[in-house]
C-alpha cells in the first residue's frame, strides 16, 4: 500500500487516547510500536509480510524475515521472539513452503530470537513475513525523529532493490545475476542498530516500501529541519542503473513519487536516474541513521565491516520540512 493510502486509513481510526505505557505508538512515524513493561524494559513488537521478490523459496524466506526484524534493530532494539505468517496455495507443494519458512528461520536464529509459532492461510498468491516482538532499553530508543541541524545522515545498504526486482519478474535479469542485492537484502541490521547505539545516534530508520524520500521525510519534524541529500553519493547495487535506463520501475515507485514530490527539491539538471531511485520502494533495505560528525569514527569503528556505509547527507535549520537534492554534474 502507497503512504498517501495508508495516510487516508490511518486518519479514519478512531484511536482516542493512548495508554501511558505506549512509548511509541500511532502518533508518530516509527518502524515498531514499543510499550513499557517496567522502568528499565520496554517490550518493541513489529509485524510485516509481503509476496515473493525472488524466485528461489529459500531466499525469499531470509529476506522476508530479515525485512521484518528490521524493524525491531531501527528501533534500536534487540529481537527475542517471531511468529510466522503464511498465506500460501496448497497447489504449489508443501516442499516450496518448508524451504521458505527453513530460510526464515535460518535468520531468526541468526538474530538470536526463537519461532514461537504462527498462522498459515491457503491463499491464491504466496505471502510470507513474521510478527516478530523483542526488547528495549526505554533510555536507548532508537526513533524516526531526533536528528538536530549539523548530524550526518549515513545509509548502512545500497539502494535499488524495487528496480532490480521488478527487472527479474520481467526476465530482463537473472537471479545470478541480481546476487549482491539478494545477499544485501537478507542481510540482518543487527551490526548496523548496535553501532548506531554505540555510536548516540540522534534517529534512525529502515529504507523499505516508501524508498530513500518516503523514510527521510519520516525523520523530518514539520518544521525547523531539513536534510540535503547528495546524489552522487547514493550507493547502488550492481545493474541498477541499466535496469532503470530500461524503464523497469516498479508502481510502487510511482506512487511514492506522487505523495512525497511536494516535499523534495530538484535541482533542474537532476538525472531521471536519480529522480528514480529516490522514490524506489526498497525491501529489507538499510538503516538511515542521523550521526553528530563527531561520532561517525566511533559507528565505523563499532562497526567493523570492509565496506563503509556510506555519508549521503546532512541535516540543516530550515523554516519548512523538506529534502533538498544536490547534484554537481550535468
Amino acid at each position: 500500500m502507497g503512504p498517501e493510502d495508508l495516510e487516508k486509513v490511518l486518519r479514519l481510526l478512531p484511536l482516542g487516547e493512548s495508554r501511558e505505557e505506549v512509548l511509541v505508538g500511532l502518533d508518530t512515524p516509527d518502524d515498531a510500536g514499543v510499550f513499557l513493561l517496567d522502568a528499565e524494559l520496554g517490550l518493541v513488537q513489529t509485524v510485516d509480510f509481503f509476496t515473493p521478490i525472488v524466485d528461489n523459496p529459500f531466499r525469499f524466506g531470509q529476506i522476508a524475515a530479515a525485512n521484518a526484524l528490521s524493524d525491531i534493530y531501527a528501533m534500536g532494539g534487540t529481537p527475542l521472539t517471531a511468529m510466522n505468517i503464511v498465506c500460501f496455495p496448497c497447489s504449489l507443494g508443501m516442499d516450496m513452503l518448508a524451504e521458505i519458512l527453513q530460510g526464515g528461520l535460518e535468520k531468526i536464529k541468526q538474530a538470536g530470537a526463537t519461532l514461537l509459532g504462527g498462522h498459515t492461510v491457503d491463499d491464491e498468491e504466496p505471502k510470507y513475513g513474521l510478527a516478530v516482538t523483542g526488547r528495549v532499553d526505554p533510555g536507548r530508543i532508537l526513533r524516526s525523529r531526533g536528528a538536530i541541524a549539523g548530524d550526518l545522515l549515513v545509509l548502512t545498504k545500497p539502494l535499488g532493490t524495487g528496480i532490480l526486482s521488478t527487472a527479474l519478474k520481467g526476465d530482463f535479469l537473472t537471479e545470478a545475476e541480481m546476487e549482491p542485492a539478494i545477499e544485501g537484502m537478507a542481510e540482518l541490521n543487527r551490526d548496523a542498530s548496535r553501532s548506531a547505539l554505540a555510536a548516540g545516534a540522534h534517529a534512525c530508520t529502515d529504507v523499505t516500501g516508501f524508498g530513500l524520500a518516503g523514510h527521510l521525510s519520516n525523520m523530518l519534524p514539520e518544521r525547523g529541519l531539513s536534510c540535503r541529500i547528495h546524489a552522487e553519493q547514493l550507493p547502488l547495487y550492481p545493474k541498477t542503473r541499466d535496469m532503470a535506463a530500461m524503464g523497469m520501475l516498479p508502481a510502487g515507485a510511482f506512487k511514492n513519487r506522487d505523495f512525497l514530490m511536494g516535499w523534495v527539491a530538484l535541482p533542474c539538471n537532476l538525472e531521471d536516474f536519480y529522480r528514480d531511485i529516490l522514490f524506489d520502494p526498497q525491501t529489507s533495505g538499510g538503516l538511515l541513521i542521523a550521526l553528530s560528525p563527531d561520532a561517525l569514527d566511533t559507528f565505523y569503528n563499532e562497526l567493523d565491516w570492509s565496506r563503509r556505509p556510506e555519508v549521503i547527507g546532512e541535516f540543516f535549520e530550515s523554516e519548512g520540512r523538506l529534502i533538498e537534492v544536490n547534484y554537481e554534474n550535468g
